[in-house]
C-alpha cells in the first residue's frame, strides 16, 4: 500500500499554491463558519478523507462526494441542535467514526489519479495568466471566499450567525432561530469540507484516506490569526484569508529551511498556542 506523500517538494511553484489554496479553503470550509457561530469542531481531516476520496472509481464521484460531506454536516448539526450534545464532544466522536468508516470503505488504499475519471484531479490543473500559472482550485478558493464574504457580512444569514456566536441565548431573545443557524452552519461547512477534499485530490494527484489529518491545527492557527475569536461572534472571511497565507508561508518557510517533517508539527502547535494566547488577550482586552 502506497500513501500520498504529506509534505510538497518547495522548488514546486505550482504546487506551492496549490497547497495555500487549499489551506485558505479549510479554513473558509467551516472554520470560520464554525468559531463565528461559537460551534468549534476538530474534524477538517475526516472531512476531507471521506468526502470524495473514498470513492474515486465512480463517474458520479464528485457529486456523490459533496452529498456525502453535506450529509455528515447535517448528521452533526442534528446531534448538536436536536440533540443538545456538546459541539466538541459529537465532533470528536463523529470524527473517530468517519475515519473508521474511511478505512473500512477504501480498505485503506490509495487511489491513483490515473484511474479517475478526469473531473477528479480538474481541480490541479493549471492554466497560465501572464507568466504565472493558477489551478483552477485557487478559482474555486477565491469564488467561495467572495461568496462567503458577501454572506456573512451583507445577509440576515450572515448578521445571525455572528448574533449566534456572541451571544446564543441574547439571539435567542432577539427572535432569532438559533438552532437553525446553528444546523445551517455545520450543513454548509460539510459541504464546503467536501470541496476541499475534491481539491486535495486534485493538488496530490491521488486519493488517500490517510491525508488531511495535518490540517486541524493549521485551520484553527489561520481562522484565529484572521481575527476570528474561538469563543464566536468576531471575524472576517478576508481576516481568514490572511491567516490562511500566513500559515501556509510559514510552513513552506520550514520545508526551505530543511525542518524536519516533526518539528515542523512543534511549531505549528507553538503557533497553535501564541494564536490562542492572542485571542484570549484581545478579548480581555475588550471587556
Amino acid at each position: 500500500m502506497t500513501t500520498a506523500p504529506t509534505t510538497i517538494p518547495a522548488d514546486t511553484h505550482p504546487d506551492r499554491w496549490r497547497t495555500l489554496a487549499l489551506l485558505a479553503l479549510a479554513e473558509l470550509l467551516g472554520m470560520s463558519l464554525w468559531f463565528a457561530a461559537s460551534a468549534v469542531a476538530p474534524q477538517l481531516g475526516a472531512r476531507w478523507a471521506l468526502s470524495p476520496s473514498e470513492i474515486g472509481w465512480l463517474t458520479t464521484v464528485v457529486q456523490l462526494g459533496f452529498v456525502l460531506g453535506t450529509a455528515m454536516g447535517l448528521f452533526n448539526g442534528l446531534l448538536v441542535t436536536r440533540m443538545k450534545l456538546p459541539p466538541f464532544i459529537v465532533t470528536l466522536g463523529t470524527l473517530s467514526i468517519f475515519f473508521s468508516l474511511n478505512s473500512v470503505v477504501s480498505r485503506s488504499e490509495t487511489v491513483r489519479g490515473s484511474d479517475m475519471p478526469d473531473i477528479m484531479t480538474w481541480t490541479g490543473n493549471t492554466f497560465g495568466v501572464g507568466g504565472f500559472r493558477i489551478t483552477y482550485g485557487s478559482i474555486i478558493m477565491l469564488l467561495l471566499f467572495a461568496f462567503f464574504f458577501y454572506a456573512l457580512s451583507r445577509t440576515a444569514w450572515g448578521k445571525h450567525v455572528y448574533a449566534t456566536g456572541d451571544d446564543v441565548e441574547a439571539a435567542r431573545l432577539a427572535g432569532i432561530q438559533t438552532g437553525r443557524v446553528l444546523f445551517s452552519v455545520y450543513t454548509v461547512a460539510g459541504l464546503l469540507y467536501a470541496v476541499g477534499g475534491w481539491i486535495l485530490i486534485g493538488r496530490l494527484a491521488s486519493a488517500s484516506p490517510n491525508v488531511g489529518t495535518e490540517y486541524n491545527l493549521d485551520s484553527i492557527t489561520a481562522v484565529v490569526l484572521g481575527g476570528t475569536s474561538l469563543f464566536g461572534g468576531r471575524g472576517s472571511v478576508l481576516g481568514t484569508l490572511i491567516g490562511a497565507l500566513i500559515v501556509g508561508v510559514f510552513r513552506n518557510g520550514l520545508q526551505l529551511a530543511g525542518v524536519e517533517v516533526v518539528w515542523q508539527g512543534f511549531a505549528i502547535g507553538l503557533l497553535v498556542l501564541i494564536a490562542v494566547s492572542l485571542d484570549q488577550w484581545i478579548r480581555k482586552v475588550k471587556t
